[in-house]
């Protein structure tokens, strides 16, 4: 079902959608601890008995036993950002990455844009709301986001793809996308609960859709109604990912004068990309202990992080599952892409040449 909004949008949108992956990532929680009677998910559809799963070499009897006497005492607690989770139910993308994937079939928006027929652009903008589930059935966990961290798209359908940990505690998400015919931002913040073999997740988010042409703002509540089809993925991909998914995690998507700051540069998550889940499992450590002492060092001197990109604003939406405080665009990043895009240098950015810094704009430097 959709429906027009006059003036505002809301709803779960993509974070509702995120529920459905979530939901498969708690059977991998059930793999994890690969005890008799557990089942795990299986991709390609069906289920699977949880040793096989381990067969394929993501986990070994001796880490599933640690990490379940690890994570006993986390039973009924919100582990959002408090437990530190094994690499080796990760996937090499975080978050802000994943968030990027909706914009796969973004060519849906500027047949909406362009359509005359009130209706038939509600199946467009419907169809491209429900066409992420395709890349959420993966179960794997991305990383969460360092605060500060962002993450750039280009190259894509004319579209230039901003988004930004705006939050720690609580972990919040905002994103803005936007080209010739729409502008869609998000603010998201995920809660879970952790029940000893299953993991319960709470999505809260507010999606905002603007077609340019008529200027029409939409809450979409997605109908079972296709009018896509699925692109050809890759044969074999260790993480199921998409072309589209590959290229979310690829430099060949990445504007000029990339941040510092952005996603790929992620130690850990190269690491794990790279099949290295030991050297993954320290970067992502050194990661969180650099996040803590800025953190401090920032608290030492009576200061709040401020994100760069995003406001934050008096609004707060209520969800369902919990009060969601909402951040806006602020556009300061069109204006820093326009001189970055304008600029004569060419600087190569890559996992080899720049170090991932998430604090680059004046936050504590622990460096």
């Amino acid at each position: 079902m959709a429906t027009n909004q006059g003036g505002g949008g809301g709803g779960g949108g993509f974070f509702s959608s995120i529920a459905s992956s979530f939901s498969s990532f708690k059977n991998q929680v059930n793999g994890l601890l690969g005890y008799e009677g557990l089942e795990v998910i299986n991709p390609e559809g069906g289920t699977e008995d949880a040793e096989v799963e381990a067969q394929r070499g993501r986990w070994k009897q001796e880490e599933r036993d640690s990490y379940w006497r690890s994570m006993q005492k986390y039973v009924g607690a919100d582990i959002t950002s408090m437990v530190t989770l094994p690499v080796l139910i990760f996937e090499p993308m975080t978050m802000l990455q994943k968030m990027a994937e909706l914009m796969e079939y973004s060519h849906l928006l500027e047949l909406a844009d362009e359509c005359e027929d009130p209706y038939m652009r509600l199946v467009y903008t419907a169809s491209w709301f429900i066409s992420v589930y395709y890349a959420l059935q993966r179960t794997w966990k991305p990383f969460n986001p360092i605060l500060g961290e962002t993450y750039e798209m280009v190259n894509h359908c004319g579209i230039t793809f901003i988004a930004e940990q705006v939050s720690h505690h609580p972990p919040i998400s905002a994103a803005h996308a936007e080209n010739e015919h729409f502008v869609y931002d998000i603010t998201s913040k995920v809660k879970t609960k952790f029940l000893g073999n299953s993991l319960d997740v709470y999505p809260l988010g507010r999606t905002r859709l603007k077609l340019k042409k008529d200027g029409v703002i939409l809450e979409l509540v997605p109908p079972p109604t296709k009018v896509w089809r699925v692109a050809e993925a890759p044969a074999d991909d260790k993480f199921q990912y998409t072309h589209f998914a590959n290229k979310v995690n690829s430099f060949t998507t990445a504007p000029k004068k990339l941040l510092p700051s952005d996603s790929r540069l992620r130690p850990d998550r190269y690491a794990l990309e790279m099949a290295d889940l030991s050297k993954a499992g320290s970067e992502k450590s050194i990661l969180e202990e650099k996040q803590r002492a800025e953190k401090k060092i920032r608290e030492s001197k009576g200061e709040d992080f401020v994100p760069k990109w995003f406001d934050q604003t008096d609004q707060v939406t209520s969800t369902p599952w919990g009060e969601l405080e909402i951040y806006e665009y602020n556009g300061k990043y069109s204006e820093h892409r326009v001189a970055a895009d304008s600029s004569g240098t060419v600087e190569e950015v890559n996992i080899t040449t720049t170090e991932f810094n998430p604090w680059q704009f004046g936050n504590g430097n622990v460096n």
